[in-house]
Order: structure tokens, then sequence, then C-alpha cells
């Protein structure tokens, strides 16, 4: 069984600093509540992880399908709830595709294969909220 183990160390006031197998990162909060806007929003990661977990499915499958794209994005909204513990109820994911002559058919084919099939990110952001999937083409 595959397990991750990433540590976090307190590093004064509200700023955390976390080790990752790729690398470390900075977390913190905002002035308003208590923090100095250093570092990386806790939340905010999660849907910054939503969007890379699917993104790398993404360009994997591409290359594999040869799909013809210049590039693409993903924008992710989200909804916290009122109460305490706030957590995201709301999740829509926005894929933008860009390039000439986009082939909708097998670029939407890219996505639900990781929507439904490999992102495993996506499936924890399942067990708690509602997540909605658009995608736009942008032909040049």
């Amino acid at each position: 069984m595959e397990k991750n183990i990433v540590k976090t160390f307190w590093k004064g006031d509200m700023v955390f600093n976390a080790t990752n197998p790729g690398g470390d990162l900075v977390m913190g909060t905002s002035k308003d509540l208590g923090g100095d806007d250093k570092g990386l929003r806790p939340k905010a990661m999660m849907l910054a992880s939503l969007a890379g977990c699917s993104g790398i499915d993404i360009a994997m499958l591409i290359k594999k399908m040869k799909v013809a794209i210049t590039t693409f994005d993903i924008e992710v909204e989200a909804e916290l709830t009122e109460e305490h513990p706030k957590y995201y109820h709301t999740v829509k994911c926005i894929y933008n595709f860009y390039g000439d002559n986009l082939n909708e058919t097998k670029i939407k084919k890219v996505v639900d294969l990781s929507v439904d099939k490999y992102c495993g990110v996506m499936e924890m952001f399942r067990q708690f909220a509602e997540v909605k999937i658009e995608i736009k083409y942008h032909n040049s």
C-alpha cells in the first residue's frame, strides 16, 4: 500500500513549513486572521491539488492519445460552508483548452477519464462536496 508522509513545522506566529516528497512549502494566513499574508493558504492548496492532480492526468492523456492543443489551464471555484468547521461544499472545475482546430470529442474524453477514472483528489473531493465540471474550447 502506497503511503505519503508530510511533516509540518511551526515557524512562529501563523507560519508553517511543510515537507513534501518534491520540496518544501510555506503555509500561512491573511492579516485579518492574525497572519502576515505569507505562504500558501491551506484550503486554497486543496483546490490547487485538485487542479494539479487532474492536470497531470490530462497532460499524460493528451500525449498518449495524441490530442493537439497549444496549452490548457484549470480554474477551480469553490464555496465554503457558513458554519465552522468551514469546508468546501461546492466546487467547480473549469478546464480551458487553447489551440487551432481543437478536437472537442477527444478533449472531452481526456477530461472525462481524469474526472471519472484517474484523479484521486477529485474522488476525495466528491466525498464532501458537489463537484461540477465545465470544459471551454478556445480556438485560435
